[in-house]
């Protein structure tokens, strides 16, 4: 999954910038933005032009997410463990994880992908229910990859101590 990886590095994610994404609030605050962007881009009709500015501000959110929260206080929660997971999973190339994860993980993100079409259609002729199919299936395949990475995490940290050392 190279993409996610290229993400990380575009948006400087640093030890610190993984701690403050470890925060829920960075998790769900980043969970709202494919249906705030379906509904930027769906504001075109009401909007005209002005709706890039929702889509502009959709993307600067995006980059600046993962560090403006800061670290919490505990990594314990689902959330945190999510992203975790997630750091377990960039970096399976220096530390192999399970196959069982890695197949999971890889058929989750596919079928995320499969409502992109869906998303992609519906905005361009202004259907409400491709539209709504496409974000529903993109966000519980991607609800399902992040369940993954906790489980991943939570195996990963009883073998590795500088994954378990990451739980506060």
């Amino acid at each position: 999954m190279k993409p996610i990886k290229a993400m990380a590095d575009a948006m400087g994610m640093d030890e610190a910038s993984w701690l403050r994404h470890a925060n829920p609030w960075s998790v769900w605050t980043r969970f709202i933005i494919l249906p705030l962007l379906a509904l930027a881009i769906w504001a075109r009709v009401w909007l005209g032009w002005w709706s890039l500015a929702l889509v502009i501000g959709l993307a600067v959110w995006t980059r600046y997410n993962p560090h403006a929260f800061p670290a919490p206080k505990s990594t314990g929660s689902w959330a945190s463990r999510a992203v975790m997971g997630e750091r377990v999973w960039l970096a399976r190339k220096e530390t192999p994880i399970p196959d069982h994860h890695a197949k999971a993980a890889l058929v989750l993100s596919s079928f995320a992908g499969v409502g992109m079409p869906f998303v992609g259609y519906g905005l361009w002729v202004l259907e409400f229910w491709p539209t709504f199919i496409g974000v529903a299936l993109i966000l519980i395949f991607k609800m399902w990859f992040l369940d993954r990475m906790v489980w991943l995490y939570d195996d990963m940290s009883r073998e590795n101590a500088q994954y378990a050392a990451w739980l506060r």
